[in-house]
């Protein structure tokens, strides 16, 4: 499963596809949430647009958006603060093609 809730917030696997030519989410891909992001994986830059990325497609402040683990691999657990995991799926699910 690619969401999971915790006493912190929600957890979800996130598939970091770099340098694409928009940025969002895009669906599963596999047990993860596929998302996009334009910047390359060079000196955060990416992971920092992964962040302000999801928390524009949750509607949530960047403060609530955080690393879990993963933050140097294409495979991230993403910590979501103030929302749950129903709104989550229902993102994640408006967003597949």
């Amino acid at each position: 499963m690619y969401v999971t809730e915790t006493p912190e917030g929600v957890v979800i696997n996130v598939k970091a596809q770099p340098r694409s030519s928009k940025a969002g989410l895009d669906g599963l891909i596999g047990d993860a949430v596929k998302v996009r992001v334009r910047s390359a994986p060079v000196d955060g830059k990416a992971n920092k647009e992964l962040v302000e990325t999801i928390a524009d497609a949750f509607g949530l402040p960047k403060s609530r958006v955080s690393f879990k683990s993963g933050e140097t691999s294409k495979t991230k657990r993403i910590l979501l603060s103030g929302v749950s995991a129903a709104e989550v799926e229902k993102a994640v699910s408006a967003s597949a093609r």
